[in-house]
């Protein structure tokens, strides 16, 4: 169920016989010159959709833009930042519990919003009121990109671009992928991104030219449905095991 649908008075039954909701978060942010910027909320949207069908659950609008500045340097990246994406992450859950839902599942994309939607998490956690994870799809099956790309990269690599050759494979510039691989940096260890145990830079643009890392000629469209359908089916699993909790066991623990 789509939230954004549906006329008020049918969600009013969702909300009197169900308390779990999906929403989809992703950036619009360069992904390197073969893909486009809106890469991360599209793949959030895809997954979100997908188990919202397969489970009945409630899926919100996309957020579509999210912290982002560590790609500014590209044309076209939007972000906002940290404190206010926290913000308003934050409000827009607690209008959710407004409505009756007490556990949220951020269906996420976007590797720079995971560390703002933990804390968004844990605020609301702390409070009570919502329990609000995050779930980012390739963490759900990194044996299976592992075993898919010998180059992956941790950004517009090979897994994004199975991904969206997948879910929209008109918007992939197929004939710039060997120059997105020749580009970056096929192998992300050698942008070498530490130096003696620090983390010296601040930007992608300090390690890859055009934006991405990893090997985008190993993608495919078929390697991105067997992705979706794995991960679409533990998003599936987690929603069950979510909704099949007692809230009281979801919140914070008596101090000892």
């Amino acid at each position: 169920m789509y939230l954004a649908e549906e006329a008020w008075p049918d969600l009013e039954t969702y909300f009197e016989n169900e308390s779990l909701a999906l929403v989809p978060l992703g950036s619009t942010e360069q992904h390197g010159p073969h893909l486009p910027l809106a890469t991360d909320h599209l793949i959030a949207e895809g997954f979100a959709t997908a188990a919202a069908d397969r489970t009945g659950f409630l899926r919100t609008p996309t957020i579509d833009i999210g912290v982002s500045p560590h790609h500014r340097q590209f044309s076209g990246t939007m972000w906002v930042d940290a404190p206010v994406f926290r913000d308003y992450v934050e409000s827009f859950t607690r209008n959710l519990a407004y409505h009756g839902i007490d556990r949220v599942i951020y269906v996420n994309a976007h590797g720079g919003n995971v560390e703002h939607l933990r804390e968004v998490g844990r605020r609301l956690h702390d409070d009570e009121d919502v329990y609000a994870i995050e779930w980012m799809w390739n963490d759900s099956i990194p044996d299976l990109v592992d075993e898919l790309f010998e180059h992956n990269g941790p950004h517009g690599g090979p897994k994004e671009t199975a991904l969206i050759q997948h879910l929209q494979s008109e918007l992939v510039h197929d004939d710039r992928l060997a120059d997105a691989r020749d580009g970056g940096f096929p192998e992300f260890e050698a942008s070498d991104p530490t130096h003696h145990g620090a983390r010296t830079f601040y930007d992608a643009i300090d390690n890859t030219d055009n934006g991405v890392f990893g090997d985008q000629t190993d993608a495919t469209a078929e390697k991105g449905e067997r992705m979706f359908e794995e991960a679409t089916a533990q998003l599936v699993q987690l929603c069950n095991w979510l909704d099949d909790q007692p809230f009281a066991d979801l919140l914070p623990k008596d101090h000892v």
